[in-house]
C-alpha cells in the first residue's frame, strides 16, 4: 500500500553521488563512518518525514509515496530530479577586495557569501575569484538508499515526533496533555535559551494543527524553579504515646478471719 500525501513516517536514509560514491548524508551511524560524512555533534536515528509535504527533495518526495511500511529501495534521481543543472549564469567573477579581511585566505572550494549568496570559489587569479552560485550537487545524479522504518500513527506520537523535530531531538524533554481538543506542552528548564525558542513554538504549533487537525488549541508553560528555595518542613507528626508508667503493684488480699 502506497502512502498518502501529508502521512508522517520514520525513515532510514543514505544518499550519496552516483558517479564517485561520494557521501552526501546518512541517518545511520555505520554508513556516515563507512562514507566518511560521520559528524560527531549528530544525532543518528530514523528521521522523521512527512510524505509529498516538501521535507524531502521533490524527486525523492514523488518516490518515497510510492513504498509501503517496512519497504527498502534504491532510488536513483536523476540531475533534474534531484539538484538541478548547473546553469552557467551563476558563475560569477568577484574582486577579491570584496572579501575583505579573508582575500588573502581563500582558497579554491571555500564557502562564501556574497550579496546575501552562498556560492563555493571555483577559481582564483588576477585579483578576482570565480564564485558559482549552482547548488554544488547540481548536475550529479544522487542515490538514495530509503527504508520506511514505520508510520506514526495515534495522535500523542504524532504530537511526539512533531516537538521533537522542532527541538533538534530535545523534544524528549518536553511533556505533553490534551484534554478535549486542547493541547498544553511544557516546555522544560534547561531548554528556555534554546536559540530562536519563540519560531520554535510558532512552528510546532504550525505542525500540530496541520498533521492532527482535531485539536483546537495549543498552550505552552514554562516553569521556573527556585533551587535555593528551602522545603517546606513536614507538619509536625503526632505526639507519640506517653510511655506506659510502671504498673501499681497489687495489694495482698487480707488474710482470712480466724473462726474460733
Amino acid at each position: 500500500m502506497t502512502l498518502d500525501k501529508g502521512t508522517l513516517i520514520f525513515a532510514n536514509y543514505t544518499a550519496r553521488v552516483k558517479d564517485t560514491g561520494e557521501g552526501i548524508e546518512s541517518t545511520l551511524e555505520a554508513e556516515a563512518k563507512k562514507l566518511k560524512i560521520f559528524e560527531e555533534s549528530r544525532k543518528y536515528e530514523p528521521r522523521l518525514v512527512a510524505v509529498g509535504e516538501g521535507w524531502l527533495i521533490s524527486g525523492l518526495d514523488a518516490e518515497v509515496a510510492k513504498l509501503s511500511v517496512g519497504e527498502k529501495k534504491e532510488i536513483e534521481l536523476s540531475p533534474e530530479k534531484a539538484f538541478g543543472n548547473r546553469d552557467p549564469t551563476q558563475l560569477r567573477m568577484v574582486p577579491l577586495r570584496k572579501f575583505g579581511d579573508r582575500e588573502h585566505e581563500l582558497t579554491v572550494g571555500d564557502s562564501v557569501e556574497i550579496d546575501n549568496r552562498v556560492g563555493t570559489i571555483r577559481f582564483i587569479g588576477s585579483g578576482r575569484a570565480q564564485v558559482d552560485f549552482n547548488h554544488r550537487l547540481a548536475g550529479k545524479s544522487i542515490v538514495y538508499d530509503f527504508e520506511v522504518i514505520k508510520k506514526v500513527e495515534s495522535d500523542d506520537d504524532k504530537v511526539r515526533a512533531l516537538v521533537d523535530r522542532r527541538l533538534a531531538g530535545d523534544g524528549g524533554k518536553a511533556t505533553f496533555e490534551t484534554t478535549n481538543g486542547a493541547l498544553t506542552v511544557s516546555i522544560p528548564e534547561d531548554l528556555f535559551l534554546v536559540e530562536g525558542l519563540q519560531i520554535i513554538k510558532r512552528g510546532i504549533a504550525n505542525d500540530v494543527f496541520k498533521f492532527i487537525p482535531s485539536l483546537a488549541s495549543l498552550t505552552f508553560t514554562e516553569k521556573f524553579s527556585n533551587e535555593k528555595a528551602q522545603p517546606k518542613k513536614e507538619e509536625a507528626k503526632e505526639a507519640k504515646p506517653a510511655a506506659d508508667s510502671p504498673k501499681p503493684r497489687r495489694k495482698k488480699a487480707d488474710a482470712p478471719a480466724q473462726t474460733s
